[in-house]
């Protein structure tokens, strides 16, 4: 066992353990990968299905035409499944990750599309692999702009742990020299093609403060040593990651971090388990354990441990916490303020832009490249100068179409399909929303789901500070893509709902003050000093970059301060 801190209670032998982690994706899988390093005894319980690397990838070698529907999901599908199927990649060859409409109904008393993906894994097998830093300007953007509450954390504390994270997970990028783009730990680059190529030149030549950039991602373009002794390949840029990939190309909590802690011998996964709640010790003034409900048999059993981290994902992690409920915390686990499940925040994808670019018609490109080019934030960097809190990040991309006419048939349409027709650029968004305290999740007091536990009630809105924001993006994009070259551009406000970005945030957020806030500097719960909470839940504010790679570095992070309090006998 090595220096394992095994803890046992007499007559709950069996269901003991050092630690027990809510949830196998990105920051569950963290965690585990963290805990079990350091000879922790770990318990992970995913409430979903057993998902093993490779072998239970069903579709990720299939071709389109051996498909029932050539990949595209069904017009009954559809009709069933009228929230998940917005959800870009949720196709044929895909559907099995998701969670379908039926499986675990919630209450929108605002529209909000939930995505969630109950397996080992969760939504690591789905995600988008896109990879930023956060600078020092978000965590600094509460205190300086006046919203939220002020980050007990900087930049400079987890700069050492996105490094770490970097390193273990391989991301690929460039080291661009950007104030508010930190540069990583990075493997080569993906390459622009010629028609990006000429709009990133024309457009960082015209703006000082603008640029097109190649995007960082999980992709591996060269696998490092690290990724080479987690048994994983360089990704073969077939863009069919949402499958799952036999590779390993891209990180996973199946390819990575959950073998890696499996190694240790000190995991114990459990699929089928879906927590309740978590137990609190009156007497001592500490989580003891959870309450789990098995997802086919629905019995009941109690896991206990000195250490819980919460990683169900955002809403789940709040689901969980508002329903431990006990004599000391009524209205759910360290809530003693009012703020579990408030201040809820997303990243606004509203805006989106296409059009045309002239030439080119002699060059085309290989493989399909796993990840978009980006534009960091430009408004409101070093100070706030707009009408508007925050900015966007920008994804933007060019791609040659095929030459297909709709008046093509028979003989012509095969002769289309051989050959390549106009470039088309496109242009997107993803805007920082300011948390707000109306914006929450409860429990519904009367609907429950199949496990007898409250259903939860999203009740998650935008505000005047996102219209704007949209509104502005779609004028500024329109201009770089005009001083790229393009040609007909075609801005678009898709007015979706929130929650369809899956990068949901906050509820169960860190601050300084346990009036304002649930989670000290560490993750922990201000008032139960033992229970860790490192998923998008923890989240003061949320950026304008992709969340997951801070999610991580927090998440090892809290981890390993938690392995240095329970040597030193502290929680």
């Amino acid at each position: 066992m090595g220096d394992s801190l095994r803890f046992n209670s007499k007559g709950k032998l069996e269901n003991t353990c050092d630690a027990v982690v809510i949830g196998s994706g990105i920051s569950g899988g963290w965690a585990a990968k963290e805990l079990c390093e350091h000879g922790i005894k770990t318990l992970v319980l995913e409430r979903g299905r057993n998902v093993q690397h490779i072998k239970d990838y069903p579709t990720a070698t299939k071709h389109p035409w051996q498909f029932t529907h050539r990949g595209r999901i069904s017009r009954e599908l559809e009709k069933e499944n009228p929230i998940i199927s917005k959800c870009y990649a949720f196709d044929e060859s895909a559907q099995h990750f998701f969670v379908k409409d039926k499986e675990h109904p919630y209450v929108q008393e605002k529209p909000f599309d939930w995505i969630r993906g109950y397996q080992v894994g969760g939504k690591s097998l789905m995600w988008a692999r896109e990879t930023q830093r956060w600078s020092r300007f978000e965590f600094e953007a509460p205190a300086r702009d006046g919203f939220a509450v002020d980050w007990p954390i900087q930049y400079n504390d987890l700069a050492p742990w996105y490094s770490h994270a970097e390193n273990f997970a391989g991301i690929s990028g460039n080291k661009d020299g950007i104030d508010n783009l930190p540069d990583g730990e990075f493997l080569p680059p993906w390459e622009f093609n010629c028609a990006e190529d000429s709009m990133r030149q024309k457009v960082n030549a015209y703006y000082a403060n603008r640029r097109m950039l190649m995007g960082r991602c999980a992709n591996l373009t060269k696998a490092g040593e690290l990724q080479l002794q987690q048994g994983r390949g360089q990704c073969q840029a077939r863009n069919l990651c949402s499958r799952g990939c036999p590779y390993g190309g891209y990180f996973s909590s199946n390819s990575s971090t959950l073998p890696w802690a499996e190694k240790t011998g000190h995991l114990t996964l459990r699929p089928d388990s879906v927590v309740h709640s978590i137990l609190y010790d009156e007497k001592k003034g500490r989580a003891a354990g959870v309450r789990v409900i098995d997802a086919k048999t629905k019995q009941p059993t109690e896991y206990f441990a000195r250490i819980i981290f919460v990683n169900a994902a955002c809403l789940n992690s709040n689901l969980i916490l508002l329903n431990s409920t006990s004599g000391r915390f009524p209205e759910g686990l360290g809530n003693d303020h009012d703020m579990l499940g408030r201040y809820i925040a997303f990243q606004n994808y509203r805006g989106s832009i296409s059009a045309s670019i002239e030439g080119f018609k002699d060059e085309y490109y290989y493989g399909r490249r796993p990840v978009s080019p980006l534009m960091p934030n430009f408004r409101n960097v070093y100070k706030q100068e707009e009408d508007f809190q925050r900015g966007y990040l920008v994804f933007w991309g060019a791609y040659r179409n095929t030459g297909i006419e709709d008046t093509d048939i028979g003989t012509d349409l095969k002769k289309s399909l051989s050959e390549a027709g106009e470039w088309s650029a496109y242009m997107s968004m993803q805007g920082e929303v300011i948390p707000k305290k109306t914006n929450h999740v409860r429990l519904s007091k009367d609907l429950t789901d199949e496990w007898d536990i409250p259903q939860l009630i999203t009740s998650v809105d935008y505000d005047e500070n996102d219209e704007k924001m949209v509104k502005d993006f779609l004028i500024q994009g329109s201009e770089i893509l005009d001083i790229a070259g393009c040609k007909n551009i075609k801005p678009n406000d898709n007015k979706q709902a929130p929650g369809l970005d899956i990068h949901e945030m906050g509820g169960v957020r860190m601050g300084r003050d346990p009036k304002t806030s649930m989670l000290n500097e560490w993750n922990q719960l201000h008032a139960c000093k033992n229970v860790f909470v490192t998923d998008g839940a923890c989240m003061t504010s949320v950026g304008n970059q992709n969340p997951s790679l801070t999610f991580m570095a927090i998440t090892a992070r809290a981890a390993n301060h938690a392995v240095d309090e329970l040597k030193r006998g502290d929680i």
